[in-house]
């Protein structure tokens, strides 16, 4: 069976995790007609940030590679909109937002940190 790379990385299998807790959550919590508006977004979001590592993991090189970090971080910053969005809607408390803002800040400085290697390696 080939080897995919990605599957290895932290960040790849953290930015899993937080997509299930936040797909759970959200499925528990936000009511039916949110259904095809802030939970599709919300959806969409928290798959991208997923695949951008995946998609970029075999591009040719890391400065590719780079920008698909890039394109999983602003997934990111798309999916923390949605929770203010919840918490603004009530479907969320203050304390399970800040949970989830410190998960995500977790996976933001992994993936920060990622490109910043990845770049640096071009510098060089």
């Amino acid at each position: 069976m080939k080897k995919f790379r990605f599957r290895e990385f932290k960040v790849y299998q953290d930015a899993r995790e937080f997509r299930r807790t936040i797909k759970l959550m959200s499925k528990q919590k936000f009511p039916k007609n949110e259904q095809f508006c802030l939970l599709d977004q919300l959806w969409r979001a928290l798959d991208s940030i997923v695949l951008n590592i995946a998609e970029g993991a075999d591009r040719g090189t890391d400065k590719d590679f780079a920008h698909f970090l890039n394109n999983s971080h602003t997934s990111l910053n798309e999916v923390i909109a949605c929770l203010d969005l919840a918490l603004d809607d009530t479907y969320i408390t203050v304390t399970e937002h800040q949970s989830y803002l410190t998960q995500a800040e977790s996976l933001a400085n992994q993936l920060t940190a990622f490109r910043k290697k990845l770049l640096s390696t071009l510098m060089k």
